[in-house]
């Protein structure tokens, strides 16, 4: 059993930072991080897998994520945000082999952290 606790969102003005932290109680090779706006479907933004991390198109060169596995921790680093990535972000652990964008394949998730950004 994993457990995952997000932290790190909060309110920010277009353009601003934000870094989410997802701490997590065991180690699984494949992490990510996942956006839900209301009214729209849940979709991956970034993940990682044994060091090599992908992002989504539409954060491409704005987000990072990347882990602390001493601190047990995956981080998503979040710079030049805009009001279309006002979202609950969340964090989501898969124990098998592979790691992909399709959430239904993560077997952990944590209870999610706000980001709200305005102009």
């Amino acid at each position: 059993q994993v457990q995952l606790v997000e932290s790190g969102g909060g309110s920010v003005q277009a353009y601003g930072s934000l870094r989410l932290s997802c701490e997590y109680t065991a180690y699984t090779s494949c992490m990510a991080w996942f956006r839900q706006a209301p009214g729209k479907q849940r979709e991956g933004v970034a993940r990682i897998d044994r060091g090599v991390a992908w992002t989504t198109d539409s954060v491409k060169g704005r987000f990072t994520i990347y882990r602390d596995n001493a601190k047990s921790i995956v981080y998503l680093q979040m710079n030049s945000l805009k009001p279309e990535d006002t979202a609950m972000y969340y964090c989501a652990a898969r124990s098998g082999a592979g790691c992909s964008w399709i959430d239904s394949t993560y077997d952990y998730w944590g209870q999610g952290t706000q980001v709200t950004v305005s102009l």
